[in-house]
């Protein structure tokens, strides 16, 4: 080795010891007579000081160091001088006199500073992601991704689970999100994609008698990004055969119980991770992934709205649509800019505006009041427990748009008002969520997969009340973030050929792109169920960064480009003609 320790591992009780270190010069300080340099590496800092009477041509080479160079170091332990202890530091109270120093390698100018966080512009640091890795939150997000890793691995192999690596070159099937596809050369016209997830591979080896599956998977799925996904990421894949809903959710709850209390300081809140149904959390928060570390609930009003006066309700009732509030405590204060901000984020989400009341000292003031029938406002601030000084918000429309606008105007106001308890986590399960969404067109689409069990007993309503039936399906949230999503899936082939006959799949379709799965079923799958959740988000949450490129060594960005590396990039026209592809302008 070229070290003899590290950066970061030289105390008190090192004193008198000759060490050699190696690393990057973080600062170099001249005090005219002395050189101090603090030499970084991953594990920490070291104050070397380097002195002309003791070794002349050392000293000469210290006075030519520059930020970022590479160099090793000799030296002896020495306690420094009182006073000038650096007590937040493990290496504080000590300092290296350097007897000799090798310069390793130069460096150009870093495009930025690395030796401190001022805020960098992200296009900057992912062009030069190999030196935003050297920062301390960088290196902080990395060394904590790694030991997710490494909990994962320990807490499922203690669970009798085999880890089972599935490939990165599979079949196209539908399962929600857009595929990457990948030409095939030698099968012109054919394409394999990249999986989504290895969701079927993992049924397969259920079928195979493997009963206990996990695999930190590689997955990817080619659609727009946001502060919480990659076009690649990773994902915890958990699959068991044998076992019903509860057994599925013990084993995974487990294991991110077991992340949270090895890599946060925060308990959970109250204690506890709660169940509760999709029906309940649409309706109370109009998420199916609310953050419960606030509690702003939601209210229906419909029932009172239905002659109020205000046309704008009536008529979203008359459609089979819904009226809610959301009271906003302290909300009165909310300036007509806010509120004029808040109703263009909810007509993003389609709504057609943000209705409102302030319930101001002086009293109530809103555009609505000259609509409304006597008595209206009072029922309305009964039914949502509205005091001076709040303020309510309505979403009048179908029932999705009016949950995911008062949903939206929720996460807004608890951030304006600081309403988050931040020093917890909330921890809880989503179960019961509807087996069938409807298309604009009429049309039936799965909520989670096509391999998804049906609540049995619904089903035999399936052709009557499809929208009805529940999925034996289930999510995990933390703190406002879907973790991810599992079920029981189905194992019985006529089962499976319905769902896919209720999603419109011909025979033949049927055959084309599941007949491996349906061919598998034949020979004895058992009852089977399993779980998946990002692990890049699990990281973001609890490093509390805003999103997954921080916690993600080599990240896309915003637009799904690698900028460091320059991909995606043209291909030579010799090799894509290999492939039988023709490019076209758009």
């Amino acid at each position: 080795m070229l070290r003899t320790n590290t950066c970061g591992e030289l105390t008190a009780a090192s004193i008198d010891t000759s060490v050699t270190l190696c690393g990057w010069v973080n600062t170099r300080r001249d005090h005219g007579g002395l050189i101090f340099i603090d030499l970084r590496d991953r594990y920490g800092l070291t104050q070397i000081v380097f002195h002309p009477e003791t070794n002349a041509d050392a000293f000469a080479v210290a006075e030519t160091l520059r930020p970022e160079w590479v160099i090793q170091v000799e030296g002896k332990v020495a306690r420094r001088l009182e006073g000038t202890e650096n007590k937040k530091m493990p290496t504080g109270e000590i300092e290296i006199v350097a007897s000799k120093l090798t310069v390793l390698n130069k460096a150009k100018t870093p495009p930025f500073e690395i030796d401190n966080e001022k805020p960098v512009n992200e296009e900057l640091r992912l062009e030069y992601r190999y030196l935003d890795m050297r920062r301390e939150r960088m290196q902080k997000n990395i060394m904590l991704r790694s030991k997710v890793f490494q909990i994962i691995r320990q807490y499922f192999t203690a669970q009798d689970c085999l880890e089972i690596d599935t490939p990165c070159l599979i079949k196209g099937t539908p399962e929600g999100a857009r595929e990457y596809l990948v030409p095939s050369r030698v099968y012109p016209g054919n394409f394999f994609v990249l999986p989504q997830s290895p969701q079927q591979l993992k049924q397969l080896c259920m079928v195979g008698g493997l009963d206990k599956y996990f695999q930190i998977a590689r997955c990817f799925r080619d659609e727009d990004l946001r502060g919480d996904r990659q076009p690649e990421f990773l994902q915890l894949d958990f699959e068991m055969s044998f076992g019903d809903q509860g057994d599925v959710q013990k084993i995974i709850q487990g294991s991110i119980e077991e992340i949270i209390r090895q890599c946060s300081d925060k308990p959970l809140k109250n204690g506890k991770v709660e169940k509760l149904t999709w029906k309940h959390v649409m309706d109370t928060y109009g998420s199916d992934k609310p953050d419960l570390r606030y509690d702003l609930p939601i209210t229906d009003v419909s029932e009172i709205s239905k002659s109020c006066g205000f046309e704008v309700f009536e008529k979203a009732l008359a459609a089979n649509g819904t009226v809610r509030a959301l009271r906003v405590p302290g909300g009165a204060e909310l300036s007509r800019k806010e509120i004029d901000t808040w109703t263009e984020l909810v007509k993003e989400l389609k709504a057609k505006g943000l209705a409102y009341i302030l319930f101001k000292p002086e009293g109530p003031s809103s555009p609505l009041l000259k609509f409304f029938k006597p008595g209206f406002l009072e029922q309305l601030q009964e039914a949502a427990g509205a005091q001076a000084g709040d303020a309510l918000f309505f979403g009048a429309d179908k029932y999705k748009i009016v949950c995911a606008a008062l949903s939206r105007v929720r996460s807004e106001a608890a951030k304006r008002f600081n309403l988050i308890d931040t020093s917890v986590h909330a921890l809880f399960w989503v179960t019961d969520f509807p087996m069938f969404e409807e298309n604009e067109d009429g049309t039936l689409t799965f909520s989670h997969h096509p391999f998804t069990s049906p609540n049995v007993e619904q089903w035999k309503n399936r052709k009557e009340k499809p929208l009805d039936v529940h999925a034996v399906c289930y999510d995990l949230v933390l703190d406002g973030y879907e973790l991810g999503s599992g079920s029981i899936r189905i194992h019985n082939p006529e089962l499976q050929q319905e769902v896919f006959d209720m999603l419109g799949f011909s025979k033949e379709d049927q055959q084309k792109r599941f007949g491996h799965m349906l061919k598998a079923f034949e020979y004895g799958a058992p009852p089977h169920g399993g779980f998946a959740y990002g692990i890049d988000r699990v990281v973001m949450i609890l490093a509390g960064e805003p999103n997954i490129r921080e916690v993600t060594p080599f990240p896309k960005d915003q637009k799904a480009k690698d900028l460091m590396l320059g991909a995606p990039s043209m291909m030579p026209n010799k090799q894509v003609e290999e492939l039988g592809i023709k490019i076209v302008e758009a």
